[in-house]
């Protein structure tokens, strides 16, 4: 069991304590850390706590993080797109549809199904069903994603997510025209009161957010963007969008009730990803198309 401890300052005073674990690893949910919490796995100054504690400055906070559980997972022979592989690490490119890790509903098809059988040497640190998942990006969002082989370089690549070090550039299609060329959008993310299943905008329990975005091409009621993650938070860049008012093409949550385009989800791509190799030091930047379904619906606008 591994077990990391904390020693709070003046910053950090009056913060709820889940709060405060949650944004200490980008890979840690905040339902996770609750979770750890009501298991007895968190101690202040030696005592279980509750979630909900205001955290005091010189309080002694110890986190056990259990040691991985046996995989329960099946393992599919499903089609890969992999664009990189070694010893370390694997990147692939995840098509629209795919849910990345087994969830309730979604216990097969996945992509950690699929890396199971494709390597039998993932990273045991997210556990039971997210083996060498560092990063996520959502169902219906296409494209690359890397994955750890073992855990130096989950370790290393989720250090360099968290130190923004990480490239990370996606291809979307929004609604409305942007009227400037590139913007930034600092806002802070957090769960949504009104809909817990969603995210939102907004300062109550929620995480920095920052999106930049350039616009790559105009069309009579939408626009091609480029956005570049800064952070990663959950649904960013749909609820980014959304909040200045260009959501996304297709997307069942954040979007329009009322489809104007055909296509099934968001049209979002993760279309560059960049890292240090976690065990060579080298500078390794990936690509990939965007899927047929974007491509055929900027050829729709360009001929609007």
């Amino acid at each position: 069991m591994e077990e990391i401890q904390w020693k709070i300052l003046e910053e950090n005073k009056n913060e709820r304590i889940d709060k405060f674990l949650t944004a200490q690893n980008g890979e840690w949910s905040r339902s996770q850390v609750q979770q750890w919490i009501k298991d007895g796995q968190v101690q202040v100054n030696g005592k279980a706590t509750k979630s909900n504690y205001k955290m005091q400055v010189e309080d002694q906070v110890t986190l056990s993080i259990p040691e991985p559980e046996e995989l329960d997972v099946i393992a599919e022979d499903i089609p890969l797109d992999v664009v990189y592989e070694d010893a370390d690490v694997i990147v692939v490119n995840k098509p629209r549809g795919m849910v990345v890790h087994p969830a309730p509903g979604h216990y097969t098809g996945t992509l950690v199904n699929a890396l199971l059988h494709h390597c039998k040497d993932l990273s045991g640190i997210n556990g039971v069903i997210r083996p060498g998942i560092v990063h996520r990006i959502d169902k219906d969002t296409s494209g690359l994603l890397m994955v750890a082989k073992n855990d130096h370089a989950h370790e290393s690549l989720v250090s360099q997510l968290k130190a923004k070090t990480t490239k990370r550039h996606y291809k979307a299609i929004v609604h409305g025209v942007i009227p400037h060329q590139h913007g930034t959008i600092e806002a802070p993310i957090g769960r949504d009161k009104k809909d817990r299943q969603s995210m939102t905008v907004t300062e109550d329990n929620s995480r920095d957010a920052v999106t930049h975005f350039t616009v790559l091409e105009c069309f009579k009621d939408f626009t091609y963007v480029q956005c570049e993650l800064e952070t990663g938070r959950t649904h960013q860049i749909r609820v980014h969008m959304k909040y200045i008012g260009y959501p996304l093409a297709g997307d069942p949550k954040y979007g329009p009730k009322k489809k104007t385009l055909e296509i099934e989800g968001q049209a979002l791509h993760a279309a560059t990803l960049g890292f240090t190799h976690p065990r060579t030091g080298e500078e390794l930047e990936f690509s990939a198309p965007i899927p047929e379904d974007m491509e055929h619906l900027l050829h729709y606008l360009r001929k609007k």
